[in-house]
């Protein structure tokens, strides 16, 4: 094959790529707001929390016993949401994903977790509710923290 046609075929496949990514996202919807200073959005994601993750959570986002330790399925447990947990060390389209989507798109493969995707049970503006709520109960130096990583992953 001559060189020319190389080129020609890696042009080629870069534009594919190219485009895909921009059609990915273009079709991508965009984090919703989640703003820990909003009340109104902080009342209503304290209720959905109390109603839809607290049960494993804990009602003060204390997390279950252990939660670093495996279980005898494998399984670890529901890890805390306040500042001693490892939920403000990622950004919020992390938060927001996992919590939709489940969290299969972040963990190993073959991992498995009793963490649900609420993708059909939570409304987006709910998700984001629950995770400005969350967020309001970290104190303010962990709210700095949390910022500057999601600063640093949507520049």
């Amino acid at each position: 094959m001559t060189s020319k046609r190389w080129i020609v075929l890696g042009l080629s496949g870069l534009v594919i790529v190219a485009g895909a990514s921009l059609a990915w996202l273009w079709l991508t919807p965009a984090t919703p707001r989640i703003d820990p200073d909003d009340g109104a959005q902080v009342t209503q994601g304290q209720a959905v929390y109390a109603a839809q993750c607290a049960r494993c959570h804990g009602a003060n986002l204390q997390g279950q016993p252990i939660w670093r330790q495996r279980q005898a399925n494998g399984r670890l447990p529901a890890p805390p949401h306040d500042q001693s947990g490892h939920s403000w060390h990622h950004p919020d389209s992390a938060l927001f994903d996992i919590t939709k989507r489940g969290i299969a798109a972040y963990a190993p493969p073959g991992y498995e977790s009793d963490m649900p995707a609420f993708e059909g049970v939570l409304t987006d503006d709910e998700i984001a509710a629950v995770l400005a709520y969350i967020k309001s109960r970290w104190p303010p130096e962990v709210r700095a923290r949390q910022a500057r990583i999601e600063e640093q992953a949507n520049p």
